[in-house]
This record gives C-alpha cells, sequence and structure tokens, in this order.
C-alpha cells in the first residue's frame, strides 16, 4: 500500500546558515570565481589529511583525469580500475585516448580485488624489453591502477601500492566515497599516491560540485595546477586583482576545472563540520546493523579490521532465499515512500564499454552475483531517528523475515 507520509529522499545535503552565510559573504566580496577562498580550502583541507598539496577543481571527475595526465597516462596506454564503479572513474581514461581494463571485486566489501589485479597482469601483461609491462595482444602499456573506495570503505591500499611498486606503475586512488575514511590509523589521501575526492551534492562533504586533488609529489601538483586552467603559467586566476599580472603564458592546451570561491566557501565550512556529519552516519548505519542483525534475508554492509569507513553509503544485499528480488525491493519501497539506489550498475554491463572491448558479464562472477541483490539505503546526516525507524519499519515490510538467525 502506498505511504501517505512526504518521500524520503535517498541523499540529501547537510547545509546549515553558517554555510549560507559564508556564500553570502563571498557573493558580496565581489570576487566569486577561484580566488583566497579556495586556496584557504586547499590549505586547510591538504592540513586535515597530513598531504603537501591539495588542488581544488570543479568536480573528482577532473581530479582523476588531471592526476592520470599528470602521472603520465597517454594514447593506447591501458589502466586496471574495478568494474563496480561510477563510470567517471573509467571515462577519464577514454578522455585521454587510454582503454581501461575492469577488474572483478571482493565479496565482503565489493572493493577492487588486489588478488585479481595480480593475477591479471601476470597473465596479460608480459614484461616488455623497455621495462614497461604491455598487454599481449593490444600492446598497450599498463600505465595506471585505479583503486575506489566502494560506500566509503577503504580498500587495501597496502596491496595495490605493492603492486604498483612490483611492476613499476603509478596507482591513483579514487577516494570519492572515502572521506574521511582511515586504514591502520592512516587516513584516506595520506598513502602516497594521488588521491581525487568527490563535493558531490550527495557526499558528506558537499558544495553541490566539486573536488579535491592531494598529492606529496611536487611534481604532479604542479603539473595538475597547470592543467586545471587552460594550461596557463601559475597563478594566472590572479591577473585581474591588485597582486596579479595581466601577462601570462600557454604551456599545454589545459582544462577548465578551476573552483570556484563560492564553492570553496562552502567546503571550508564543510570541512569544519566533516568529523559530526561522520559520526551521524556512523550513528545511523550502526543502528541499521543493529536493525537487520536478525534478518537472514538480507546481507549488510562489512567492516574490515583497521578500518575506519566514511558510511558514504549504506548498501544491502538481498538474498536468492529472501523470496522478492532486489527490483521489487526498490519498488515496494518507493511505493512506501522510500528512496533508494542502485550503487552500481558494473561498468562491464554499460554499452559504451561491452560494445567497445567486448566484456561480458562471466568475466566479472563476483560484480555479477552483488549487482543482482544490492541496494542503497538513505544515509546522511541530517536523517532523522524518525526518518531511520521508517526505512527499518519498511523494509522489514518489504523483504520477508521467515528465516532469524
Amino acid at each position: 500500500m502506498p505511504d501517505s507520509q512526504p518521500f524520503l529522499p535517498f541523499a540529501l545535503p547537510d547545509l546549515t546558515e553558517t554555510e549560507i552565510d559564508a556564500v553570502v559573504r563571498v557573493l558580496r566580496s565581489g570576487w566569486i570565481t577561484t580566488g583566497p577562498e579556495t586556496r584557504a580550502f586547499e590549505q586547510e583541507f591538504a592540513e586535515r589529511l597530513g598531504v603537501k598539496h591539495a588542488i581544488a577543481v570543479s568536480s573528482c571527475t577532473a581530479a582523476l583525469h588531471l592526476a592520470l595526465e599528470a602521472v603520465g597516462v597517454r594514447q593506447g596506454d591501458e589502466v586496471l580500475t574495478t568494474t563496480i564503479t561510477f563510470t567517471a572513474t573509467a571515462e577519464v581514461v577514454e578522455y585521454l585516448g587510454a582503454r581501461t581494463r575492469f577488474v572483478d571485486v571482493e565479496d565482503d566489501t565489493l572493493n577492487m580485488s588486489p588478488a585479481a589485479t595480480r593475477r591479471l597482469i601476470e597473465a596479460d601483461y608480459p614484461r616488455h624489453a623497455d621495462g614497461s609491462y604491455r598487454h599481449r595482444e593490444t600492446g598497450g602499456r599498463l600505465a595506471a591502477i585505479v583503486p575506489v573506495h566502494y560506500a566509503g570503505h577503504l580498500v587495501d591500499m597496502p596491496a595495490f601500492l605493492a603492486i604498483g611498486q612490483e611492476y613499476g606503475v603509478p596507482v591513483v586512488d579514487d577516494a570519492a566515497h572515502a572521506l574521511p575514511a582511515s586504514l591502520d590509523g592512516r587516513s584516506v589521501g595520506a598513502f602516497g599516491c594521488p588521491t581525487a575526492f568527490s563535493f558531490y551534492a550527495t557526499k558528506t562533504l558537499a558544495v553541490g560540485d566539486g573536488g579535491m586533488l592531494t598529492t606529496d609529489d611536487d611534481d604532479i601538483a604542479a603539473r595538475a595546477r597547470i592543467m586545471s586552467l587552460h594550461g596557463i603559467s601559475r597563478d594566472a586566476w590572479k591577473r585581474y586583482r591588485q597582486d596579479g599580472t595581466w601577462y601570462y603564458e600557454v604551456l599545454e592546451p589545459g582544462f577548465k576545472y578551476n573552483m570556484t570561491d563560492i564553492a570553496a566557501a562552502l567546503g571550508r565550512v564543510q570541512l569544519s563540520r566533516l568529523d559530526e556529519m561522520t559520526a551521524r552516519r556512523v550513528e545511523l548505519a550502526s543502528r541499521y546493523d543493529a536493525a537487520f542483525a536478525d534478518l537472514d534475508s538480507i546481507r549488510t554492509p562489512v567492516v574490515r579490521e583497521g578500518v575506519k569507513t566514511a558510511w558514504h553509503l549504506y548498501p544491502i544485499r538481498v538474498q536468492p532465499t529472501a523470496g522478492i528480488t532486489r527490483d521489487e525491493v526498490i519498488d515496494a519501497l518507493k511505493a512506501r515512500g522510500i528512496g533508494t539506489s542502485v550503487h552500481f550498475i558494473p561498468l562491464h554491463r554499460q554499452p559504451f564499454y561491452a560494445n567497445k572491448y567486448g566484456y561480458h558479464p562471466a568475466q566479472f562472477p563476483v560484480a555479477e552475483a552483488a549487482y543482482a541483490q544490492y541496494l542503497s539505503l538513505p544515509l546522511y546526516s541530517i536523517m532523522t531517528d524518525a526518518d531511520l525507524v521508517r526505512v527499518i519499519d519498511a523494509v522489514y515490510d518489504v523483504v520477508p523475515a521467515t528465516v532469524r538467525r
């Protein structure tokens, strides 16, 4: 029966009067594009993560593109990444004239599997005379590995960094979901490789659209800064300020990826509230865990030892024994006014990648099994206790609970 209550969205940003005041202050300043607010946001973000450089950009997609370009991914190269991710992770590889090769995931976290990554390299990328590893059929150079922290749970970064070091391949970290997660006390973004963050409207730190690239490498940071603003010489954003100069040089055909001071003002306040917003997500996720602990008909997310997850998502998996499909659960929850989403349709299923590269579901058995089962429940820091109870009650109403532990 349809729910008479207002629709409960899958996600909402957590914005207060402090964020509004910060944006108004920037609007009244007369300087609304990239400027001092953006630089302050970069400095504060770098200090928070304990990294040397933070480059604020227009999206996580932009950050990934800049990172891969900076580490040397070029036409004809090949990049390994997970099949369970948003298309942005792979599309930036296509921007550079390179190609993706997708890797299956681990069953518990749904993160990219280090073991499967190593098997793929060993099977398909023999060592070339020049010391690079090239695909045995295409001849494409293995140029980067891009792990993704699914739902905010960190991947096994030490394992991927070890693989990268062994094969001489840079690792670029897609941390769109992962702020402010950590592994064994080490913050996401502080593992020594370029890392891309998202500040999209559904993320814990939300500015509408925006992103950040972090790195300890001076050369990568310098390259990314230049390429993020049309490839023109450093500090060209200042050319309309009193401390700037009209003269600039185009060093490379770059991109239009700079962040505005409007977004940065939002970001600075959101960064100051990050722990508070994350704590609420952790509380909500733990209450979901407790509520569903006795249900054999759904599988709840795991958190591995040593991991502090960001809880960007709360994905459940509807088990084959439930007597109801994932799609039926989504429809039934929607009829009760509960918003959900699916993260993600695996990229090997998407027409562009399937048609261009010939992927088929049998190549990714773990991802395929999970995709048939998972959906993400509402999880955001301004969810009320009543909202949470409403979701839990709806799940119990929809998913048969005939089997209990």
